[in-house]
């Protein structure tokens, strides 16, 4: 049988439906009209719902998950294998690990994801052992065989990635880029996680360039790499999940309305769309780098 061709699967992490304003695009009903909505506008995925009704829409079912302490993480691998997930993005320690600590973390996450035979991937997100950049590359180092959901927003934002020289700092991301096996869309500046980019075609100039960077570094390393995973993701497909949050949990903007009242800075709902097309196209350009090449699949 031919082995799949790396490809693009274009997912929607049910957060960016959360407590949606009644004004949003959007679905406003319960999780089965979200999935319908969802497979509707073009999804192909869907992570953090029912995986029943999920396959049920045709739909590729993953999920999500925190692991702070040592222990356990196997027998809840087996069980989202169970359920039919096809892979797991985690939040791994707390950010105030100590190297021991870490290393059992990662540890752990390797032997689940080998014995259990599901993807687990870990986030780059703050208040985690991936914080910051310098920590994440000696996990890299330490454990080549670490895999990552690319949740870039908090490193932009967080480390401010932008300051100096970004090109020579996406250099310095190699080793991690090289290993992103899924993606959180979402846009952050120096001083904020997540902003509003309009339609996001027109704007040449950060932050959106740096993330059109970010992520097609990323998927030029899927495409190079992803075949030789210890649990290489399923069919091959990198996973892209627009996560816009809303502002209760502290993401989403809030600026005054015509009336003096708060309102969401943007629809988060078509705003998931503008970043699904520019996750398209980035993997559209990765491919063309990598035919380009002579190193294309």
């Amino acid at each position: 049988m031919t082995a799949p061709l790396p490809s693009l699967r274009l997912d929607l992490n049910v957060g960016t439906t959360w407590s949606l304003p009644s004004w949003s695009t959007g679905p406003h009903g319960d999780e089965q009209e979200m999935l319908e909505a969802a497979r509707d506008a073009g999804y192909q995925g869907v992570q953090g719902a029912n995986p029943r009704r999920c396959r049920e829409l045709g739909l590729t079912a993953t999920t999500f998950g925190i692991h702070t302490t040592p222990g356990g993480l196997l027998e809840q691998a087996r069980r989202w294998v169970d359920l039919g997930f096809a892979c797991c993005t985690l939040m791994v320690g707390t950010g105030l690990d100590d190297d021991d600590l870490a290393a059992r973390l990662v540890e752990e996450v390797l032997e689940a994801s080998a014995t259990a035979g599901i993807p687990l991937y870990v986030e780059t997100h703050r208040a985690t052992l991936t914080q910051d950049v310098w920590r994440t590359l000696g996990l890299v180092d330490q454990f080549p065989e670490l895999r990552f959901n690319g949740d870039f927003s908090h490193w932009y934002t967080g480390l401010d990635l932008s300051f100096t020289d970004f090109e020579q700092k996406l250099d310095v991301l190699a080793p991690v880029l090289d290993r992103v096996r899924y993606l959180h869309g979402r846009i952050g500046t120096p001083g904020c996680i997540q902003v509003d980019v309009g339609d996001g075609r027109h704007v040449d100039e950060p932050p959106i360039t740096h993330f059109r960077a970010l992520w097609t570094r990323a998927m030029v390393g899927f495409i190079d790499h992803a075949r030789d995973d210890l649990v290489p993701a399923p069919r091959l497909e990198l996973g892209f999940a627009p996560e816009l949050l809303p502002p209760e949990v502290g993401y989403a903007r809030l600026i005054p309305g015509p009336d003096g009242g708060l309102l969401e800075e943007g629809d988060r709902w078509s705003q998931a769309l503008v970043l699904t097309e520019m996750a398209a196209g980035c993997f559209a350009a990765a491919v063309v780098e990598r035919t380009a090449d002579g190193r294309g699949s």
